[in-house]
């Protein structure tokens, strides 16, 4: 059964996922990403389509306004945003294997690679982090629907446990923010409710 949309019915929605999540994952995600900030590690991020935007985004927020809070390197890579190496990986080797590609020329024992993906089932995704578990890294899945091949493969995952594409991009997005309040040390602004 489907619900018609409304404004008010998709923020109902939101918050009926919300009610259904594992705040625990999203927490020790939070504290994973943390610890390898305070040990000065790399941080990589990949993802297809929205989940590219995504992966974008958390890192130009986290090197942006982490630094300008901190005064520290955050030492974040998106392996999205190189245009050149994606489309020399994708044609001279397989599109599937432009992540993990570029994680061997760049990643090193205990660095972090987070993968984000709505379905879990992205095969470039799938061999980035693959490849992460066989090198010595820690890798975090973000994932929705029902966590697909991601979800076992990932040493640590967060899930939105919802089959609205939207949805899991919504909150994928949330958890970036999330990521970005904790090192910040920023307080979490309600406004209009005093």
């Amino acid at each position: 059964m489907t619900t018609p949309f409304t404004v008010a019915n998709y923020f109902a929605a939101h918050a009926k996922v919300a009610s259904s999540m594992n705040l625990d994952q999203f927490q020790a995600g939070v504290d994973l990403i943390r610890s390898k900030f305070d040990a000065g590690k790399k941080i990589f991020t990949c993802g297809n389509g929205g989940s590219a935007s995504t992966a974008s985004h958390y890192i130009t927020d986290w090197n942006k306004m982490i630094n300008l809070a901190t005064g520290r390197k955050f030492r974040g890579i998106s392996l999205c945003d190189n245009i050149g190496a994606i489309t020399a990986f994708a044609n001279d080797l397989s599109y599937d294997e432009v992540f993990a590609g570029q994680l061997k020329s760049m990643m090193d024992e205990g660095d972090l690679v987070i993968a984000i993906s709505g379905s879990g089932n992205s095969p470039n995704v799938v061999k980035a982090v693959e490849y992460a578990n066989a090198h010595g890294a820690d890798t975090l899945a973000v994932v929705g629907y029902d966590g697909g091949k991601l979800l076992p493969l990932a040493k640590h995952h967060i899930l939105v446990p919802s089959f609205d594409m939207q949805m899991c991009e919504d909150i994928h997005l949330m958890f970036g923010h999330m990521v970005m309040k904790t090192l910040c040390n920023n307080d979490i602004k309600i406004t209009g409710l005093e």
